[in-house]
């Protein structure tokens, strides 16, 4: 298949073109970037000397992506509302679309307002667009013109929690996650905030309340529970590149610490990127950044009644670019781990 990545300048961008580079199946044919037009790839991604040092970045423009013939899938790794110009041009042309972009994560407009502070940009295409966690959307999507890559912080809540209160075996109310976040979750911003020196050596808080991700979280646990789930979010910035760990505290509901490993591995038997850990480990960014894996574990705390549960994976891996090749994979009926592994 040949694919094309729009706006491969940023982090997200940067994995993308090192994973399609090196995918069995895919021949990547354009590089885009409006900051970048002309350049040489390799020259703006130095891990790509020798492997694509023929090829230069484009001018990011819809119509012209939309006109090719000799692209078949199109990554965007856009902002926010830029995504759905260019979702727009290329699902009209009768292109396949995997959006990284929050555009078409949340499926009431009124929410995405709300949170993103602007109105959706194309009500009408978020209709033709579909969610796809691949471990636990039900089969279906693939029928859909655009596919929605989960956020990084609701995959690595999303995961352990979604099918255990699908279950039953955890509480509907008083969850709350803390996550912690590598600065490469901010993008490449030149802003003093993300600076070495106001970055290293220091954790902090941030987003609070309504971090944005949470209006995918909450909808995607509402949709599982069939009624309105609130939890409690709390991202933090950790001096780190890359990664996120998250920790859920969740009332067990009167279920077992065996219950909840009884949901787990029956959910993710076969699934080849989510690893259960046992009671006794906890999951760590150092052995998750660059994979495509996310490591869980829990316990119970039987002074509180709650469950513990804890999750570790890349941000920018599972939590977007490894997460949409894994999505064209299942997509095509290519093996899951194709270019991942």
């Amino acid at each position: 298949m040949n694919a094309a990545i729009v706006g491969a300048s940023g982090y997200g961008g940067e994995i993308l073109v090192k994973l399609l580079a090196a995918h069995p199946k895919v021949t990547l044919k354009a590089v885009t970037s409006r900051s970048k037009a002309g350049q040489p790839v390799s020259a703006v991604i130095p891990a790509m000397r020798g492997a694509l040092d023929d090829m230069l970045f484009e001018a990011s423009d819809p119509q012209e992506l939309a006109a090719r013939e000799d692209i078949d899938v199109y990554f965007l790794a856009l902002p926010h509302g830029a995504a759905a110009e260019y979702a727009r041009h290329l699902v009209d042309a009768g292109k396949k679309v995997i959006d990284l972009s929050a555009d078409f994560r949340i499926s009431d407009p009124a929410i995405y307002e709300e949170f993103y502070g602007a109105p959706h940009p194309d009500v009408e295409l978020l209709g033709r667009s579909v969610y796809v966690l691949p471990e636990l959307t039900e089969d279906g999507w693939q029928e859909k013109d655009l596919f929605a890559c989960p956020g990084c912080y609701p995959t690595s809540i999303l995961i352990p929690l979604l099918p255990l209160l699908k279950a039953g075996v955890v509480s509907k109310q008083h969850i709350v996650a803390n996550a912690y976040s590598g600065t490469s979750g901010a993008g490449k911003q030149s802003k003093e905030a993300f600076s070495f020196c106001e970055v290293n050596e220091s954790v902090k808080a941030y987003g609070l309340p309504k971090h944005r991700h949470l209006s995918e979280i909450e909808e995607q646990l509402g949709m599982a529970a069939r009624e309105k789930i609130v939890i409690q979010f709390n991202p933090h910035l950790a001096p780190m590149n890359r990664g996120i760990a998250t920790t859920i505290t969740v009332p067990s509901n009167g279920a077992s610490i065996e219950q909840l490993y009884e949901v787990w591995n029956a959910t993710y038997a076969d699934k080849p990127f989510v690893f259960v850990l046992p009671q006794d480990q906890r999951p760590e960014t150092k052995y998750v950044v660059g994979t495509n894996r996310v490591d869980i574990s829990a316990v119970k705390d039987d002074r509180t009644g709650n469950f513990v549960i804890t999750s570790a994976e890349d941000n920018l891996v599972k939590g977007a670019s490894g997460q949409a090749i894994q999505i064209l994979n299942l997509w095509q009926g290519w093996d899951e781990t194709a270019g991942l592994v």
